[in-house]
């Protein structure tokens, strides 16, 4: 009986160890330039299941989110940002994807703040 107890007891304490946050803060850098880039960042961001909150600074380029960890991962993450034409550091976007974004988001020719035009 008592080594059925610390079985148990070493089982759920491994559990708890590896439990995954339903609200853990990510940060990381996407590529873009303006507020149509920010909104075309986040809305990729939050199409993404469990992604609960999206938000890019576009001076820094930092990627701003609270996932659930249970239900996605950074990869799955930046993987949606590339297909929306923007790239990351570990992913980048395919030539026809960075295609369709609009003539002004054009951050790979210039990586430079536009926002103050739009």
């Amino acid at each position: 009986m008592r080594n059925i107890v610390l079985t148990i007891t070493c089982i759920l304490i491994s559990a708890i160890g590896f439990a995954q946050d339903k609200n853990k803060k990510v940060a990381f850098e996407v590529d873009g330039k303006c507020e149509m880039c920010k909104m075309r960042i986040e809305k990729a961001a939050l199409d993404v299941t469990g992604v609960k909150y999206a938000t890019w600074d576009i001076p820094s380029h930092q990627l701003s989110l609270v996932v659930d960890e249970r239900k996605t991962d950074p990869m799955k993450i930046k993987t949606a940002l590339v297909a929306a034409g923007h790239d990351t550091k570990e992913l980048k976007a395919t030539k026809e994807a960075y295609d369709k974004i609009h003539p002004c988001c054009k951050y790979r020719e210039d990586n430079s703040d536009d926002s103050d035009k739009h």
